[in-house]
């Protein structure tokens, strides 16, 4: 058999094999997917240099990822906001990132989810490390990681078995998380419930609750007993050293002639329930909002926001998100708050 024979079968298997396992995880409700990793999140930064005083950022936790829709935003304000939260991540390593290495003057809106905003100011501390991480990518980055990422971008969109993610998901199927999947011998299994995607990210970062986390409820469930994981295993806040490294960041920022806004997304359920008892709204919230001296918006102070049913406790689905990201933008605009570009 000559050489172009041999290449010939060898790329008519490969094919082959492709085309059947996409096909096979298509068949078990996999679709493609954007892995919101570290690349991501870097080309959305590199952009605030660019940006104006009539502009908006965004950071924060996954409540505001998945609360503040992109679309409806700049439906409202004619501003399309630049999405730098982070999932499972406090707010401060980023917020003080363009504090210190910016000369953006423009509005930052900083989510404030009680347990991840006042967990730690620990480096070593996974709130903190994934994104500092972030950050420390975006500034080290090299042309041929820059490639890469672009490269990548048109095959997550289209293939299922490249969705591969930065976050370690349960149901990633990648090999590196397939194989995590076996279980060798005495090979001792991860206490923490199963943790699945129920995420969609677009390229410029807008995310969105899958249609499944709404829809079936043993599989919302399945994310509550993470969030109890979480708080039954996390350790007690650091309101102290997190309280003064935000607020000595809010005041230098202010200095400079930036608007700092800070917004409470909605929960509810366990959730709720265990933010009231253990960070308590007079005591963190309210002490923030004194201490930064700066507007805040709390769901529960506006009747529109108060009865949202979060479908695993902690994030809005994707049509509550878009009533939310409408009518917030209303009363900010009212509030005269924010800048406004539509003309319409």
């Amino acid at each position: 058999m000559n050489l172009k024979k041999t290449l010939l079968i060898a790329l008519i298997l490969g094919l082959i094999a492709i085309i059947s396992w996409e096909t096979y995880w298509r068949s078990q409700g996999y679709y493609p997917n954007l892995d919101d990793n570290k690349e991501l999140w870097a080309v959305q930064r590199a952009k605030v240099n660019q940006l104006t005083d009539a502009d908006v950022i965004l950071t924060g936790s996954s409540r505001v990822l998945f609360d503040i829709q992109l679309n409806e935003w700049e439906a409202e304000t004619g501003i399309r906001p630049l999405q730098l939260a982070s999932a499972g991540a406090s707010p401060l390593p980023i917020f003080h990132d363009i504090v210190e290495n910016t000369d953006y003057t423009g509005t930052i809106i900083v989510g404030v989810t009680p347990g991840l905003f006042f967990s730690t100011t620990y480096p070593l501390a996974l709130p903190w490390d994934w994104p500092q991480t972030r950050v420390n990518h975006f500034h080290n980055r090299t042309y041929a990681q820059r490639l890469n990422h672009q490269i990548s971008l048109p095959l997550q969109k289209s293939l299922v078995f490249l969705s591969a993610n930065e976050m370690d998901w349960t149901d990633n199927i990648d090999l590196k998380s397939l194989l995590k999947t076996i279980n060798i011998g005495d090979r001792v299994m991860d206490p923490m419930p199963p943790f699945y995607n129920f995420f969609d990210t677009f390229e410029d970062r807008n995310t969105t609750m899958t249609a499944r986390t709404v829809n079936d409820t043993a599989f919302a469930n399945t994310i509550k007993k993470v969030w109890g994981y979480y708080g039954s295993t996390s350790p007690p806040p650091d309101k102290e050293a997190t309280m003064a490294f935000f607020v000595k960041d809010a005041k230098k920022f202010i200095a400079k002639g930036g608007h700092l806004i800070l917004l409470r997304c909605p929960s509810s359920g366990g959730d709720r329930i265990g933010e009231n008892h253990g960070l308590p709204r007079a005591d963190y919230w309210d002490d923030l909002l004194k201490q930064t001296n700066v507007k805040g918006y709390h769901f529960e102070d506006y009747k529109q926001f108060q009865n949202f049913e979060c479908p695993e406790w902690s994030h809005l689905s994707a049509e509550d998100a878009r009533f939310f990201s409408t009518e917030l933008a209303k009363i900010m605009i009212k509030d005269n708050v924010i800048n406004i570009t539509k003309t319409n």
